[in-house]
């Protein structure tokens, strides 16, 4: 596989703690950085199918109105909470 160098300023404090993990894990410095990128870019693949998701919901109207959900989030400290809204 093809690599190349990206460079960035980081903090020291938390330049320290990938150093002490890389050392924790006896892997490399930069094994860490990758690990911690490609996890990162997983959450945000994934926040912005979940957005684009929920645009489709809203765009064809499969939505809540905020009166049922307040209801409903008012009930949860009763003794009988009502059924989550759909």
């Amino acid at each position: 596989m093809e690599t190349k160098v990206l460079t960035a300023h980081v903090p020291l404090p938390l330049a320290q703690k990938v150093d002490q993990l890389a050392s924790r894990l006896e892997r490399s410095r930069g094994w860490i950085v990758k690990q911690a990128l490609s996890a990162w870019i997983d959450q945000e693949e994934e926040r912005r199918r979940l957005t684009l998701e929920a645009l489709a919901d809203v765009e064809s109207g499969n939505v809540v109105d905020h009166q049922s959900v307040q209801a409903w989030a008012d009930s949860l400290d009763s003794d009988e909470p009502i059924s989550l809204p759909r």
